[in-house]
Parts: C-alpha cells; sequence; structure tokens
C-alpha cells in the first residue's frame, strides 16, 4: 500500500543529491586509475624531443644531455677546429659521410646544420661504448699528429672533431648524427627535425 502523505519534492531533492554525489564519487575513484594510464615524465623523455639551452657554451667546450636513453652530445667547435677537421679527409674512412647515418642535412665535411655546432650521438660504431673527448693538446698518446676528437679506449677506435671514423681501427662507421633543429640561436632541440608549416 502506497502512503499518499509522501512529500515529492523532498524526494527528488534526495534523489538528486545522492546521484550528485555518487557521480563525484566516481570520477573522484576514477582519476587516479586515468592517470596511471598517461606515460610518465621518465617514459615521456625516453622518446620525446628534448630541448636544449646552448647559450653558455663556449667555443671549444662540450655538453652532454640524453635522447632516447642515448648520450648526445654537443660541442662548439673553435675556427681552428673546423680548420683540423677539412685537413683530415685523407685520413678518415667516410669523409663525406656516405655511408654514415645521419639526416641530409648533416650530410657535409662538418656534418652539421651549422659548422660550428656538432650534435651526435656519443656511442662508439664497434660495439657500443661511450669513447671520450680527448683535445688537441692531450693526444698526443693517442696520434702524435692528434687533432682533437674522439677515442674509444675499449678497443681502439678513433673519431674526428665532425665524429669522423678514422681509417684503420675497428669502428665500422662514423658516429650517429641525430635528428635536430635550432629552434633559436640559443635553444637546440634533439629528436626533432621537421620543419613548421
Amino acid at each position: 500500500m502506497v502512503n499518499k502523505n509522501i512529500d515529492q519534492s523532498r524526494r527528488r531533492f534526495l534523489t538528486t543529491a545522492a546521484t550528485v554525489v555518487g557521480g563525484v564519487g566516481a570520477v573522484a575513484a576514477a582519476v587516479p586509475f586515468v592517470s596511471n594510464m598517461n606515460p610518465s615524465a621518465k617514459t615521456k623523455a625516453i622518446g620525446a624531443p628534448v630541448e636544449v639551452d646552448i647559450s653558455k657554451l663556449e667555443p671549444g667546450d662540450r655538453m652532454i644531455e640524453k635522447w632516447q636513453g642515448k648520450p648526445v652530445w654537443i660541442l662548439r667547435r673553435t675556427g681552428e677546429m673546423l680548420k683540423d677537421i677539412s685537413s683530415l679527409n685523407d685520413k678518415v674512412s667516410d669523409p663525406t659521410s656516405d655511408n654514415s647515418a645521419q639526416p641530409d642535412y648533416a650530410k657535409n665535411e662538418f656534418r652539421a646544420r651549422e659548422d660550428e655546432f656538432l650534435v651526435v650521438i656519443g656511442i662508439c660504431t664497434h660495439l657500443g661504448c661511450s669513447p671520450n673527448f680527448v683535445m688537441k693538446e692531450e693526444g698526443d698518446s693517442i696520434d702524435a699528429d692528434w687533432k682533437g676528437g674522439f677515442f674509444c679506449p675499449c678497443h681502439g677506435s678513433r673519431f674526428d672533431l665532425a665524429g669522423r671514423v678514422f681509417k684503420g681501427v675497428p669502428a665500422p662507421s662514423n658516429l650517429v648524427i641525430p635528428p635536430y633543429k635550432f629552434i633559436s640561436s640559443t635553444r637546440l632541440l634533439i629528436g626533432d627535425d621537421s620543419e613548421a608549416v
């Protein structure tokens, strides 16, 4: 038997209030689950482009950034370093980078978008070691005519200041140039070389 004295407006209010509270509770409970479906900052950094401030990089200095879990070296070369690269064409295996991995814009003697800046993955193409950066003044033990560059102490592979591999070493090819672009005169984007449309 139905009680005819029921307050219908109160019933509607209580039903609406319970629905609203239940909906808010369901959304609040779902937020942690949905946010866990998004990739973490670490995961994004592994594959996402990395923006680098190069404003404090002095000529002759190198900095190291990480992109896709790999060390990326950014070397700001001096005029003397660029001249030394040109003088080594007959000593390197692939002087014009015909058999090496780099974007088309880096398939040149200096392997760069702008001659002054080398952007290269710091992993030896022989067995994946990370070579040392050895300045001209420090390289007597490597070669009497060392012009500066990268030396892999694991198996003796040598690379010039453009990441080009010397003849007669175990490494089969030049160091890899990642995709990159300058987004301003002081900022570099590693991992993205697309042009703005």
